[in-house]
């Protein structure tokens, strides 16, 4: 088992220095054009009710209480998409803001969730690939790329490619502010869909457990952030109990062999 995560971290170590082949320039044109897909409705959208500018900007608990599901949901989207680390704006707020019964997205929890994970996760994947992308554009960069060389990058990169695609999914999960471990994806050449996929099903699992919460608390998003601060303490406990008995187990085999 240690040989074959030895082995993985070696090959993502050497992916590094591989050209990378994403086109940059075709990948902002998707992203305009994604985002402005979402434009162009919610503009149309609000352009049709009353006075829905300034409720929006003004009033916005007024506004959270129409019946506005999709307007909200494509407001929802363009804000997470555009939330990346080039742009770092919160996301907590306005995903237990839009799973509170207040909102009435919908009065079915479950319902709720799936909605509010699913669009989220979407979306944030999107920012995501956006980062992937600028980190990519940067690093191409002589002075920038140097930092592949150096021992703490080589080490980092070392630890990133034993379980790169749990450790996605576990930072994905967590209320970070920076995420190391997708910067990483980008300096050591992770497969894009690979990337995608961890990326969606940890944003999932954490929107879907702040969705949740606000929904049946009534919006106190900060015991899902608790929560999820909780669960990131036991699994680097376990991570680190399970790095401390590795030596005492080796030591025990060997002395049955001896």
């Amino acid at each position: 088992m240690e040989e074959s995560s030895t082995k993985t971290s070696e090959k993502a170590l050497a992916a590094t220095q591989a050209p990378d082949r994403l086109s940059v320039r075709r990948w902002l044109l998707l992203y305009a054009t994604y985002l402005l897909a979402l434009a162009v409705p919610t503009a149309i959208m609000l352009g049709d009710l009353a006075g829905p500018w300034r409720a929006l900007f003004l009033r916005p608990y007024e506004f959270a209480s129409t019946q506005q599901q999709v307007l909200k949901l494509l407001i929802f989207g363009i804000y997470i998409s555009v939330s990346c680390t080039f742009f770092p704006l919160p996301t907590g707020w306005l995903v237990a803001g839009l799973a509170t019964r207040h909102v009435a997205l919908s009065q079915h929890v479950l319902v709720t969730m799936a909605l509010v994970a699913s669009v989220g996760a979407a979306a944030s994947t999107v920012a995501n690939l956006h980062d992937y992308h600028m980190f990519t554009w940067l690093l191409r960069h002589k002075r920038l790329a140097g930092v592949r060389t150096t021992r703490l990058h080589r080490r980092a990169a070392r630890w990133f490619g034993r379980r790169p695609f749990a450790l996605l999914v576990i930072f994905n999960v967590l209320p970070i502010p920076v995420d190391v471990v997708r910067m990483l994806s980008a300096t050591c050449r992770y497969p894009l869909r690979r990337f995608v996929a961890a990326n969606f099903i940890g944003r999932w699992i954490r929107y879907a457990v702040l969705a949740f919460v606000a929904f049946e608390l009534g919006g106190r998003g900060w015991i899902a952030v608790l929560f999820l601060l909780a669960t990131a303490i036991v699994l680097w406990a376990y991570q680190g109990l399970r790095r401390t008995a590795r030596p005492a187990v080796a030591r025990t085999e060997s002395d049955r062999l001896e």
